[in-house]
């Protein structure tokens, strides 16, 4: 007789909480007063309303252009700087992740000898992330897979000047004899 008694007790308990969940889940039922003198929206799908006071037809997008060009006086206060001028507006954001994923991707392509797709992505890679030493490295190895004597010999240097000590120091070290003893080599037969 105890356990039914307890059985049929537990059973109360989890139907009395079971209607307080479902009690506390319904929404709250809200009336929203509506004015049924007033007339039906428009459709203004054509002409949407504008809060920046840009005339239709007109691109808001001139407003949020930035102006990066430099100062009247600065070729004369700063020579050394030599930014090339041109009418290029852009550069490249510096992006160290997608210049790790690009040397990946260079790796990927070297080891399947496709050292022109291995080569863009190494030049893709420093366009990112400028001065990294494992990209300059490797576009070099690539460089000199091609043929490209003076953009290995370049790039090897550059290398040494980021990272004189670094992992493929020795390695840069004696390409750059290799390629010191193949320079002199093809410059004679070209001579004759």
């Amino acid at each position: 007789m105890k356990v039914r008694f307890r059985f049929l007790l537990l059973a109360l308990t989890c139907l009395f909480l079971l209607g307080i969940c479902v009690a506390q889940e319904a929404p709250p039922v809200e009336q929203v007063p509506a004015d049924k003198n007033a007339p039906p929206p428009s459709d203004n799908r054509a002409q949407p309303p504008r809060s920046d006071n840009v005339p239709a037809g007109e691109s808001s997008s001139k407003q949020t252009q930035i102006d990066v060009s430099p100062p009247t006086n600065d070729a004369k206060s700063h020579p050394e700087a030599d930014l090339g001028g041109g009418d290029v507006d852009e550069f490249t954001p510096y992006n160290p992740m997608k210049a790790m994923k690009d040397i990946e991707v260079g790796d990927f392509y070297c080891k399947r000898d496709n050292y022109d797709a291995a080569i863009s992505r190494y030049r893709e890679a420093l366009e990112y992330k400028p001065h990294d030493a494992e990209a300059t490295f490797k576009l070099a190895e690539a460089l000199s897979k091609t043929g490209d004597v003076a953009g290995a010999r370049e790039n090897y240097e550059a290398y040494l000047k980021i990272l004189p000590n670094g992992p493929y120091a020795k390695k840069a070290r004696e390409a750059l004899a290799k390629l010191k003893e193949k320079a002199p080599a093809q410059t004679s037969s070209a001579k004759k």
